[in-house]
């Protein structure tokens, strides 16, 4: 049976590598899928077990920040906030920065991948009317949803795994997070700003007419939405609240409205997301049975890389996540994860490391997507002289200061 669970674990896997698998119409959540119904159907795994294996508060966090961010987007919030962002009458570096900040900020309360499927076309629109180049822009709103979702345990879903799995208290991540999170947005504005010189395209201050709004803002269910959200994190700073719970409440306030139909709200859930997650746990669950993780991370220690520790656990983090992808590397490391640091190493790393390669994060794939579909190509060399250089930087500096913290 050992050998059937590590095969599987190996294909679902490499399934994750790759993207896919040779001659099936997989992607990686069809891929997590039938490895978890490979599972249950050798009875490696009873569907109780399997079950069991789902770490429901996660999933639940993710589902009810899915609904907030849903409702902010249906609201018209993030398109109004982008278009007002483009108007702004400031250089193109002081407008590249004002972005880089701004995306921040939303992706760290928000889902960094719901905010750039939002702000990504709107944001082409806004710099061909100011007569710029919209691929310096596009490369550093990859880049500062990425980097500003590692601000908080809600900001991306390996975050939201993490912080429900180690128990980590909000307010006390975020203190750890921010500071080498801003420094990393900091050196983000700087590097695009230098890669980018002379290639913006814009005069320091243009008048810009406004343009012709997609979805008007409505006000009521942007204040109800950001209301919620001020609710949900007020009660993540001060209470000892279930996260989980509170997040659910506020998404069930959101369910019920009289103009945004349930539909339209549950037809913008990533469920392809969640049950991704559900796969994985139950093949990691599986493997973590047969008691190989464990003794393969005893025979690391004895060999002197203690994944326990937090430097091993830095790079481990960092070559997982590029080569697995950030949530299925974090599930693997996450057992290890006993050293007072692991936890922020864990969340910091994996997020930041999305950024080397267009694949490493699915906010990257989702501009890049949305360029094309504009008429602006992205390919991954483009890509890589702006993220191999922002990876470095921000992973340097989140190493410095976990190296002064530990």
């Amino acid at each position: 049976m050992t050998e059937a669970i590590v095969a599987i674990f190996a294909i679902v896997y490499l399934g994750m590598i790759l993207g896919g698998l040779p001659f099936l119409q997989l992607d990686r959540t069809g891929i997590a899928l039938l490895g978890a119904i490979a599972l249950i159907g050798i009875d490696a795994l009873s569907l109780e077990e399997a079950a069991r294996a789902i770490h429901l508060p996660t999933v639940i966090l993710l589902f009810a920040f899915m609904v907030v961010s849903a409702q902010m987007r249906l609201g018209g919030f993030y398109d109004r906030v982008t278009r007002r962002l483009g108007e702004l009458p400031l250089s193109p570096p002081l407008l590249l920065g004002a972005l880089i900040g701004v995306v921040a900020a939303l992706s760290a309360v928000f889902s960094n991948d719901i905010v750039c499927l939002a702000v990504a076309p709107v944001l082409i629109d806004a710099c061909r009317r100011r007569g710029l180049n919209p691929l310096p822009f596009l490369l550093a709103l990859a880049c500062a949803a990425n980097i500003g979702s590692a601000a908080t345990l809600i900001g991306n879903p390996q975050n939201m795994l993490i912080g429900e799995a180690l128990k980590l208290p909000f307010a006390g991540y975020l203190r750890d997070a921010a500071l080498p999170v801003g420094l990393g947005l900091l050196c983000t504005w700087a590097l695009i700003g230098f890669a980018s010189r002379g290639a913006l395209g814009a005069p320091p201050v243009v008048s810009v007419d406004a343009a012709p709004e997609a979805d008007a803002l409505d006000r009521w269910q942007t204040i109800k939405g950001l209301g919620v959200a001020v609710v949900i994190v007020g009660c993540f700073l001060f209470t000892s609240l279930p996260r989980e719970v509170v997040a659910l409440t506020g998404a069930g306030v959101l369910l019920m409205s009289r103009k945004l139909h349930s539909r339209q709200m549950l037809g913008l859930i990533d469920w392809e997301l969640l049950v991704l997650f559900m796969g994985l746990f139950v093949v990691n669950h599986a493997l973590q049975k047969t008691g190989l993780p464990a003794q393969a991370m005893a025979a690391m220690a004895a060999a002197g890389v203690p994944l326990q520790q937090p430097g091993p656990l830095f790079a481990a983090t960092f070559v997982l996540s590029n080569l697995v992808s950030n949530v299925p590397a974090v599930m693997l490391l996450l057992p290890g994860a006993e050293h007072p640091l692991a936890g922020a190493t864990l969340a910091l790393v994996s997020t930041l490391a999305g950024n080397l390669l267009i694949v490493g994060s699915i906010a990257n794939i989702i501009v890049v997507d949305a360029a094309a579909q504009r008429g602006v190509a992205i390919d991954w060399r483009t890509h890589a002289r702006i993220g191999i250089p922002v990876t470095l930087a921000t992973l340097a500096i989140t190493g410095a200061y976990l190296a002064l913290r530990s």
